[in-house]
């Protein structure tokens, strides 16, 4: 979630960042400064959200168990565009190393307020700058590596997605992991096909309205992400998909009135061939092999 503002300190500030207004044809990357309360609504306030943290947090906690017993220490963890930061305060609880970093303050300091409802000490830093700024910012830090990179939702935000894969490579341990979790373009097709929106398929020139909207008008495919991880010899852990049913069901009858029983049929399907792929999110975990 990065880049309308160029402000840029090693604290979130209390005054609210302003947009930048957009200009014609021109792509800049996205904060969500000035709609922060309706992001934590719209994307964590119900059953959409649950999903989206039970699959990441089973993905990653098993890996970063593994790791940390490999190494033999907690694990260096840093969350590119953390927004919310729930998975990585988790992590923090279990005695990781977080750093944490989002270009909205408004979002970070949400963040902030969640961390320290944990009752024991962190070991969290927070940075509120475009992701393209916190290279200085570890610089400083003796060009700090970490066994663990997150990027969770800000590929589809990014005026130049493909460039940030430059800075996970100067940032990740020799050995270390890559988490990427983005929109599925897919699932937009899929879902509009569902739901008889064929004048909007149809309408080569539709666009969001990305005010309020959290539909990113340039996602990237999994093909494209795939192949940035294979020109960069990153070798995939696991893939899942994230909602994979729950969105595409607009009559809720049976199971779906059981929040748990979606929960648990998702968990189930999110790494299952062909359903993963109809994730409206999609998750992949990759390492570099040295």
């Amino acid at each position: 979630m990065n880049h309308e503002s160029s402000q840029s300190t090693d604290q979130p500030s209390k005054q609210a960042i302003t947009p930048s207004i957009d200009q014609p044809d021109t792509r800049t990357d996205r904060s969500f400064d000035a709609i922060a309360d309706h992001f934590e609504k719209k994307v964590y306030g119900g059953l959409k959200g649950d999903i989206r943290l039970a699959v990441l947090r089973r993905d990653i906690f098993a890996y970063c168990t593994q790791m940390s017993q490999t190494l033999g220490r907690p694990l260096r963890i840093l969350d590119v565009g953390a927004g919310l930061a729930q998975i990585a305060i988790e992590l923090a609880t279990q005695g990781h190393t977080l750093v944490i970093n989002d270009i909205s303050a408004n979002m970070l300091e949400k963040a902030q307020a969640n961390a320290e409802i944990v009752k024991k000490d962190l070991d969290i830093r927070w940075y509120v700058c475009p992701y393209q700024e916190l290279e200085e910012k570890l610089a400083a830090e003796n060009n700090e590596k970490f066994d663990l990179i997150m990027c969770h939702a800000l590929l589809e935000w990014l005026a130049e997605p493909a460039a940030v894969m430059d800075f996970f490579d100067k940032h990740l341990t020799e050995n270390g992991a890559l988490s990427l979790c983005f929109y599925n373009p897919a699932s937009f097709d899929y879902r509009n096909l569902i739901m008889g929106n064929f004048n909007l398929l149809d309408n080569t020139e539709y666009k969001a309205d990305n005010k309020k909207s959290l539909t990113p008008n340039h996602p990237v495919a999994k093909e494209e992400v795939e192949s940035w991880l294979e020109a960069r010899h990153y070798q995939t852990i696991l893939a899942s998909g994230l909602r994979v049913f729950h969105d595409y069901s607009p009559l809720k009858r049976g199971g779906h009135n059981d929040p748990e029983a979606v929960i648990r049929m998702e968990l189930r399907y999110s790494q299952l061939e062909p359903y993963k792929w109809l994730g409206r999110y999609l998750h992949i975990l990759a390492t570099r092999q040295a």
